[in-house]
């Protein structure tokens, strides 16, 4: 279970009675505990090919969002990406957005999705033209939101960037109860586990372990898999999608965890600290957040009365500056010299400041606060 259906079922513990609204709902994709709510989808559902190819289906998305019937409702909670933040309420609803980013393909990450050759005529016209359309429309509907909550500094910095709006910041939770370390001694590989996304730069980890030649785990799928796979050497290994028990085990058996993309937040980096590993992590992003580097001092860390960092503690991982293979290289040269820096304590400590419990906590007495104040000033 990734970071956002994590979020979305403790939502669904705090907001038991509640409707969820979806574009598209695939029966069995998501956990249990989500699968007994009421689930109403949009039109998209109903076409053939929503189960297999939603993404191509992204300029519809705005009407889609937009279609679904929530004028009636008090309170309307989006667990947001991409549309779901422009579902519209009525004039007396209260909209909390939770934002895990603003719409990243439109605009943080659109080189990354369509740059480098990565379109073919005519989508090389197209894509500009949806894009404009995508931008324009997803800065005009914030204005249906009453309220965002970031998931990081990260993605607070985005929200004011491309919307003009504040935020403020709930981190999202890793299941410490799930990931913990299983006790055995570290077997000698490092891990990546990700999505197979052109930002997560999965290529980048690849190539300096090939230069590397150490041994390398790589768990998780996705659109750049195959590419990615044909430029791997034998001393990577490809494992696919794990969740549960197995996922554990890899976590708490690897010697590092590779972390190469800059993310809005990240929860893999937590969930390896949960299993007692160090992170080697892009020093950008989600992961200057959530992992206490041994060379944080080179970096700008940001700071907040919503920030889960403990800078006085011990350090749970290292940052590389700049995403190439060189940098990456050189940080996990400096592991091998240093291992003994790092301790499974200290990942476990600061794993535990962002568990589920305290984000429920947080997010209920955050989200009802929210709600109070948007009664009194409607009353007023």
């Amino acid at each position: 279970m990734r970071g956002g259906e994590n979020c979305l079922e403790v939502f669904s513990e705090i907001f038991p009675q509640a409707d969820l609204f979806t574009l598209i709902h695939i029966p069995g994709s998501v956990s249990p505990k989500i699968e007994k709510l009421n689930i109403k989808t949009s039109f998209l559902q109903h076409f053939p090919m929503s189960y297999t190819r939603y993404r191509e289906m992204l300029p519809l998305m705005p009407s889609a969002i937009r279609s679904l019937e929530l004028r009636d409702y008090d309170f309307i909670l989006s667990s947001s990406h991409c549309v779901a933040k422009g579902v519209l309420g009525g004039p007396n609803t209260f909209h909390l957005c939770y934002c895990y980013t603003p719409m990243r393909y439109a605009w943080s990450a659109y080189d990354e999705y369509f740059g480098n050759d990565r379109l073919n005529w005519p989508m090389t016209y197209l894509v500009p033209k949806i894009m404009e359309y995508l931008r324009r429309w997803d800065f005009e509907s914030n204005s249906g939101v009453s309220d965002f909550v970031a998931i990081s500094h990260t993605v607070s910095e985005r929200i004011k960037k491309f919307y003009a709006r504040n935020s403020k910041i709930l981190y999202c939770p890793v299941d410490t109860e799930l990931f913990q370390s299983t006790g055995s001694s570290s077997e000698n590989y490092y891990l990546v586990v990700s999505a197979f996304a052109p930002y997560k730069r999965i290529d980048l980890a690849v190539k300096a372990f090939n230069i590397l030649g150490l041994p390398l785990k790589v768990v998780g799928g996705g659109q750049d898999f195959e590419a990615i796979r044909k430029i791997a050497n034998s001393n990577i290994e490809f494992l696919g999608w794990k969740t549960g028990k197995p996922l554990v085990e890899l976590y708490s058996n690897c010697r590092a965890f590779i972390f190469p993309g800059e993310e809005d937040f990240g929860i893999t980096p937590l969930e390896a600290q949960a299993c007692g590993r160090p992170v080697i992590a892009l020093g950008a992003g989600g992961a200057l957040e959530t992992v206490i580097g041994i060379n944080s001092e080179n970096y700008s860390i940001p700071v907040g009365r919503n920030t889960s960092r403990h800078l006085d503690s011990e350090p749970t991982g290292l940052f590389f500056a700049n995403p190439e293979v060189e940098d990456l290289v050189e940080a996990i040269e400096y592991f091998e010299k240093n291992e003994n820096s790092f301790s499974s304590e200290s990942a476990r400590s600061q794993a535990e400041h962002f568990s589920r419990h305290k984000f429920k906590n947080d997010a209920k007495q955050m989200f009802m606060n929210a709600f109070e104040i948007f009664k009194s000033r409607n009353r007023d």
